[in-house]
């Protein structure tokens, strides 16, 4: 689990690098929305490593709080292409 979270985490700026260097705004905006997934993924497993409890709760709401803020930063950028 924890190399698909630390994939998930990575993902979320290489796709966001990757689309800065295509051609449209069109082409950025997919790659936003593929770290979209990406973030929702590790929102997920974070969600998980709660649940199996690798997690503590103050270290689940922690990183709970980054992930929904790069969501929300990544949705808002999305919305203004």
């Amino acid at each position: 689990m924890t190399s698909q979270m630390r994939r998930a985490a990575y993902s979320i700026p290489s796709n966001i690098a990757e689309g800065c260097g295509r051609d449209s705004d069109a082409e950025f905006k997919r790659f936003l929305i593929i770290s979209q997934g990406s973030a929702s993924e590790l929102e997920y497993f974070t969600i998980l490593a709660k649940d199996l409890r690798y997690l503590a709760e103050p270290d689940f709401i922690l990183l709970k709080n980054d992930v929904n803020r790069v969501k929300r930063s990544l949705n808002n950028l999305i919305r203004k292409l």
